[in-house]
């Protein structure tokens, strides 16, 4: 295969070791690969696999999608020791933000990754977005923008390029682009005042690369916007003036529709990085695909070529933090995980606790729900508390359990009672879990582990985290066994008593 289509390939595998075909596909010039959870069983294999990667291709780009918060790669088996964007975003913060992105930052540079997909830069506009949520830093995109600039500062400060998802925004969707395609009624007028704000500071920040959305804004133009030439190149060249990398989104996702033709009409419409399908031989047909129609003349060899030394140039610029081959591997600072910790803590939202469990409680866990599209792999609320407070039991729920209720109540009869839910106002059967228990247990304390629409459907008690990430739960959990405990609810309870109205 010619080698400027190669080198705007981003290849996934499966497993912590590299096989033998992705091996003869970087020797070959492919561009890079994208880690997943199942790529990485700890920082140790991690840089051991990213050297055997770039023995075969020393300019490969390694990326990932570490965002902090319920998206977390590098630590999927642990929890993230950072929050995520909605609780940065409640904090409001921007130093902060800056120390933690810091943080992140420098666990990517230490493991030798290139290319973080992060920060999210899309603004919360839909309660019932079923993607985005807590990934967000809000709704309001001046303040969506700020956040964005800190975690970009912050990020690239340790040679690591950013991202900024998902270009022109996917905050306003009510559906996820890995199911469907969303489509959103909405002028490019509005959009600039609102979507595509924080895209703007994220460029005028110098943000090496931008993600696509599979999302169609018929106003703008009729298909999705990673295979669109106005949206890529007329708006986010043009009219932004971005010079960096453009990267789609997966090409597997259903937003896009025939991975083969969505590849070759992406690379046109401007993209210069296409992140493959999972399966090999969706890769090697999309591959396939990219090749022919340079040579026919579909796609042309100049676009490529453009494609290409965009890529390159990126990978050169990480590169330049290794010119000390010598070097020990730089490793987290302390003011990065502390911001971590500090940041989780400040934005829990605390209503009607004023001292700790007075005994071990009983916990009803369904706050840790795994998003599959998302491979959110977040810690147990449950875990956490029996850390703190031994005797403590529960159950742990990742689907409807009502049939059980009655019994975990009778096990909860003379303790405290702790219920975990995320985002109950889009999951009916949450929803009906938090009313069964509240008519049982009015005194049950509620911990939202999602985004603040839940504040509603619970009762007197109430701790919100705004994700699940390991410090996120960890700062709940030290709550409710008073370790570290704070007296006063983060700012968005004064400002916003009784939480946003849920739609």
């Amino acid at each position: 295969m010619d080698e400027p289509a190669n080198r705007c390939l981003l290849a996934r595998f499966a497993g912590p070791d590299v096989p033998d075909w992705l091996r003869r596909w970087l020797d070959a010039g492919l561009a890079g690969v994208v880690l997943f959870a199942g790529n990485i069983t700890d920082g140790q294999q991690c840089r051991s696999l990213v050297r055997q990667l770039r023995s075969h291709n020393p300019e490969a780009i390694v990326a990932v999608d570490e965002e902090g918060g319920i998206v977390t790669r590098l630590e999927a088996r642990t929890g993230s020791s950072y929050p995520g964007n909605a609780a940065l975003g409640a904090v409001d913060d921007v130093q902060l933000t800056r120390l933690v992105a810091g943080g992140i930052g420098a666990m990517l540079a230490r493991d030798g990754i290139t290319l973080n997909f992060a920060p999210v830069a899309d603004v919360a506009i839909n309660p019932g977005n079923p993607v985005i949520g807590v990934r967000s830093f809000g709704a309001d995109p001046d303040q969506v923008a700020a956040h964005t600039t800190a975690f970009v500062t912050g990020v690239q400060a340790h040679r690591v390029a950013a991202c900024a998802k998902h270009f022109p925004g996917h905050g306003r969707t009510g559906e996820d682009s890995h199911l469907t395609l969303p489509s959103m009624p909405v002028s490019l007028a509005d959009m600039t005042a609102t979507d595509l704000v924080p895209f703007r500071a994220a460029i005028s920040a110098g943000v090496k690369a931008v993600m696509t959305a599979h999302v169609s804004f018929p106003a703008v133009d009729a298909g999705p916007a990673t295979l669109s030439r106005r949206w890529l190149t007329d708006v986010l060249r043009g009219d932004f003036g971005f010079g960096g990398v453009i990267v789609t989104d997966a090409l597997d996702m259903a937003g896009v529709g025939d991975p083969e033709a969505g590849a070759v009409t992406a690379l046109n419409a401007g993209a210069d990085l296409l992140c493959l399908p999972a399966d090999r031989l969706s890769q090697r047909r999309v591959a396939d695909s990219v090749a022919a129609a340079a040579r026919s003349g579909a796609l042309g060899r100049d676009r490529l070529a453009q494609a290409a030394a965009r890529v390159r140039a990126l990978a050169s610029w990480s590169r330049a933090r290794d010119a000390s081959r010598g070097a020990p591997p730089e490793a987290p600072g302390s003011a990065g995980l502390a911001a971590g910790v500090e940041a989780a803590r400040r934005a829990l939202r605390i209503e009607g606790i004023g001292a700790p469990l007075p005994h071990p409680p009983y916990v009803i866990d369904a706050g840790g729900r795994m998003n599959p599209q998302l491979q959110d792999r977040a810690v147990s609320l449950l875990d956490m508390v029996r850390e703190r407070m031994p005797g403590t039991d529960g159950v742990k729920l990742d689907e409807p359990g009502a049939a059980s209720l009655d019994r975990w109540l009778h096990a909860a009869a003379g303790r405290p009672l702790v219920l975990a839910v995320r985002d109950a106002h889009q999951r009916h059967w949450q929803r009906e879990l938090l009313r069964r228990v509240l008519a049982a247990r009015p005194d049950a304390v509620v911990v939202g582990t999602g985004t603040d629409y839940d504040r509603p459907l619970a009762g007197a008690v109430y701790v919100g985290t705004l994700g699940a990430s390991r410090v996120s739960l960890a700062a709940a959990a030290d709550l409710l066994a008073g370790a570290g405990q704070r007296q006063a609810g983060r700012a968005e309870a004064a400002r916003h008593p009784g939480g946003p109205a849920v739609q």
